[in-house]
């Protein structure tokens, strides 16, 4: 789908006007091909009257079919056999069930040049080594899930000398080692090398305050680094605001705030979104966001609250052109922020909770003949 590699592989990737031409072309072929080689999907764009060629405006985008991540959870849709897949990967499954994703080679093609690109644009990339704290899952063969898969990944923004892993695998499970976290950052700290922190915000959060009880306190090189991805999930009871975290990793790291990243994705759109200076979700070019009413599901005007439907034509293995997920937020003019960036704004506020979109996910089921409510 020669489209979708134009989109993936064009520059400056926060003007949006610029490339809406190339992100409808990309969708009418993403949601195109979806409805040739995925029976399921095509029974729900035909359920909704909805065409490919439908998509004429960008104001076209709010009539493809949304699907929640939590139908996803139940459902595992795809649009080629897996022999043809480069992988397959899961959510984090904190919920208790996890969605079940496939990664085309074209995907992989055009995640490239996108990673690479807001790597650059966020001052991520840099030629000299780096010594990696992960605040994550250590990769293993029996661990297929998409946020250890990105964590790896955010390693290699610099040359990585080594990696300590603050969860790793012992007995069939994971444990957290937060004394081996803070015994590495002190030999980071002794280190000629700057230090890449990347991992969880809550393991962030866990490790600065233990690091805090024993009284210790490194500063580490001045290139060093703290990418955040993910969210707090299963530790939301913990939660604390991000300046206060910024605060905390200053006086206990020495990293300023300034250093400190901050990622939004999902398995089901693994869309490189990027905190910029001032820390906001600024929309790139390679997705688009809308917010929509949890009674009605229509699209609600910039400004207010609703769930948060993210669109992209990055896969073709599985069809996520449109998800929603479970988290509330909105959107706010990109003029407003500071950092000049002009793309809209995307505020998280949280996660809504399953009972929340229920309806719709068990309609989906419903349509494919399953009758399973969540």
């Amino acid at each position: 789908m020669l489209s979708r590699q134009r989109l993936f592989w064009m520059g400056r990737p926060y003007d949006l006007p610029r490339s809406d031409a190339a992100f409808l072309r990309a969708c009418r072929d993403n949601a195109a091909y979806h409805i040739a080689h995925c029976p399921d999907y095509a029974a729900i764009c035909d359920h909704f009257s909805f065409r490919p060629e439908d998509l004429k405006t960008m104001d076209d985008l709010a009539r493809i079919p949304v699907l929640p991540t939590l139908f996803f959870k139940r459902h595992a849709l795809f649009s080629m056999p897996e022999w043809r897949m480069a992988m397959k990967v899961t959510s984090s499954g904190t919920s208790g069930s996890f969605s079940r994703i496939g990664f085309d080679w074209g995907c992989i093609l055009a995640e490239v040049p996108m990673v690479l690109r807001l790597g650059f644009a966020h001052h991520l990339v840099s030629p000299v080594p780096s010594n990696c704290v992960v605040l994550g899952y250590k990769p293993d063969r029996d661990n297929h899930t998409g946020v250890t898969r990105t964590m790896f990944g955010l390693t290699f923004f610099s040359p990585p000398l080594r990696r300590f892993y603050a969860l790793r695998r012992e007995n069939g499970a994971y444990v957290p080692d937060l004394d081996g976290v803070a015994k590495a950052l002190e030999q980071c700290a002794r280190s000629p090398f700057p230090t890449r922190i990347v991992g969880f915000p809550s393991y962030l959060w866990f490790g600065l305050k233990r690091m805090e009880e024993l009284g210790l306190q490194v500063q580490l090189r001045p290139r060093s680094r703290i990418i955040l991805a993910g969210g707090w999930k299963q530790h939301a009871d913990a939660e604390v605001d991000k300046n206060v975290l910024y605060a905390l990793a200053r006086k206990v790291l020495g990293i300023p705030p300034d250093h400190v990243n901050e990622l939004f994705g999902a398995v089901e759109h693994p869309i490189f979104y990027n905190a910029c200076e001032r820390h906001q979700f600024h929309v790139p070019i390679y997705g688009r966001i809308l917010i929509r009413d949890p009674a009605t599901l229509e699209p609600l005007p910039m400004g207010q609250v609703g769930l948060i439907d993210l669109i992209s034509p990055l896969m073709t293995a599985t069809p996520t052109l449109s998800v929603m997920t479970d988290d509330l937020g909105w959107l706010s003019p990109g003029e407003e922020c500071s950092c000049g960036r002009k793309s809209p704004v995307l505020h998280i506020l949280g996660r809504v909770g399953a009972a929340g979109i229920t309806t719709c996910a068990a309609g989906a089921s419903e349509l494919l003949g399953q009758g399973e409510a969540f």
